[in-house]
């Protein structure tokens, strides 16, 4: 029996979560997480989705997503995943599950909650005790903001954007 579609409405932010299968390491080298960030670019673009903030650690990823259209969420979910695990069984010459199973995604309610939910996933290598700087950790938003420099920061511009998230 197939899987019910997950409702996810566009006027939401999403905090999505997928961690790899027996908390296994997903991403072995910087060849690993750089496959993954480009087919998440490409998953974005294919599917107009905004991402706000993204975190890969080496068993799990963290990202905020905001999509433009109702649904668009698991579609790009589904794309991105079977993408990536395509790619990690012929790199790894493997079969099987990479991830646990479905991701997870939670709705990051706007203002100080979306905040929060944005400075968790980019401070998750600092928790786990990877780098002492959210920053440091090469595989994160808060890496790239930082490269781009200071007041560079891309959260897309409500205005420009033509709404704002739920509960902003």
């Amino acid at each position: 029996m197939p899987r019910p579609v997950r409702l996810a409405p566009a006027e939401f932010c999403y905090h999505v979560i997928n961690r790899g299968n027996g908390r296994a390491e997903v991403f072995h080298k910087p060849d690993d997480y750089q496959a993954f960030l480009r087919i998440l670019s490409l998953a974005c673009e294919r599917h107009d989705m905004r991402l706000l903030a993204w975190c890969l650690m080496p068993n799990h990823f963290h990202f905020v997503a905001w999509p433009r259209r109702d649904n668009d969420l698991p579609r790009l979910m589904q794309w991105l995943t079977t993408c990536h695990v395509r790619r990690h069984h012929r790199h790894y010459k493997g079969n099987g599950h990479v991830w646990q199973g479905r991701y997870k995604s939670f709705i990051a309610e706007g203002g100080k909650h979306l905040l929060a939910v944005l400075k968790y996933v980019e401070r998750n290598p600092v928790r786990a005790g990877l780098v002492k700087r959210a920053e440091h950790w090469p595989w994160s938003s808060a890496a790239a903001w930082a490269e781009m420099g200071s007041g560079s920061r891309r959260v897309p511009d409500p205005i420009s954007a033509g709404s704002t998230p739920k509960g902003s």
